[in-house]
């Protein structure tokens, strides 16, 4: 598959994620509701990689990377699938917008990406500026400052695992890599839910089964896998440029088909944060613009 088609597939997955998660933790609960879509995950995976005849490399590095992503996966996800029950669903997508910025704060940090320039400096600030609106919580506040804290937390946690999993490297097959990544955090789900609840559903909802098995199979099997095909071949930076495009899609889904009200501090501040990303991503953009005005972008990127 190429790049261009796996960044499509990509975006309307994750598009369609947050909602996806809210939906299948309905009369099941969060730890059930994860447990499940990564069980199902597995499954599907280990069929897989036996029909395909695909080994499942276990060096030292690709020990690493299933240790690393594993860890990472159980500690992002568990917080979105506990966080989706106090904000609305396209608000994940919003916040998880930010992890192009985090990723590239991160890498600076750890010296694996050059520092950002002004004009991404001020992609940032606009972008924290976006947040802050969003956590203003007004009269008519729908969302849990809680709930998007954790949020925050994930999106922090998912783009310092991207900056490790480049300094890691390797060339693990993405399918291999998914599996490994799977393995390592699925015990970790099935303590958790055996410590937080233990009990399975007695008649869950059919809404909820639907939602868990599309997030097995495509939420996670097929967007993990995507996701790791592309960081093979992107900077890590470029590959986070994926969450620019689905955030206004998760709001206008979850309004659509959730019913869920967008009030014009959301509209604003999610607005600032996709303004401040579109200038942090400044450079990446630049390359879809024609041949003529490559070079003006090129030159505000470096100012």
């Amino acid at each position: 598959m190429s790049v261009p088609a796996a960044y499509v597939c990509l975006v309307l997955t994750w598009s369609t994620t947050p909602l996806a998660v809210q939906w299948s933790a309905e009369g099941v609960g969060f730890s059930f509701a994860v447990l499940s879509r990564m069980l199902v995950s597995v499954v599907l995976a280990l069929l897989l990689i036996a029909l395909w005849r695909k080994p499942l490399p276990l060096d030292a590095r690709a020990r690493g990377l299933y240790m690393v992503s594993g860890g990472s996966l159980f500690l992002a996800m568990s917080l979105v699938y506990w966080a989706a029950a106090e904000v609305r669903s396209g608000l994940i997508s919003v916040i998880f917008g930010l992890s192009p910025l985090l990723t590239s704060l991160i890498a600076a940090l750890c010296r694996t990406e050059a520092p950002p320039g002004r004009v991404a400096l001020l992609g940032v600030a606009l972008a924290m500026g976006g947040l802050s609106v969003i956590f203003l919580q007004g009269d008519e506040g729908h969302d849990g400052t809680a709930g998007l804290l954790a949020l925050l937390l994930a999106a922090v946690v998912h783009s310092g695992s991207l900056v490790a999993l480049k300094r890691i490297g390797g060339d693990n097959p993405p399918l291999a890599t998914t599996l490994g990544t799977l393995l390592v955090a699925l015990p970790m789900f099935a303590l958790q839910w055996w410590l937080g609840d233990g009990t399975l559903p007695s008649d869950p909802p059919a809404r909820a089964v639907a939602s868990i098995v599309y997030l097995g199979v495509f939420g996670s099997l097929l967007s993990f896998t995507l996701y790791y095909y592309v960081i093979k071949h992107l900077a890590a930076s470029q590959v986070a440029l994926v969450t620019l495009m689905t955030p206004v899609l998760a709001l206008l889904l979850g309004h659509g088909v959730n019913g869920e009200v967008l009030d014009a501090r959301v509209w604003f501040g999610s607005g600032l944060i996709l303004l401040g990303l579109a200038l942090h991503q400044w450079r990446s953009l630049g390359r879809l613009l024609p041949l003529r005005l490559r070079p003006l972008a090129a030159d505000a990127d470096r100012r």
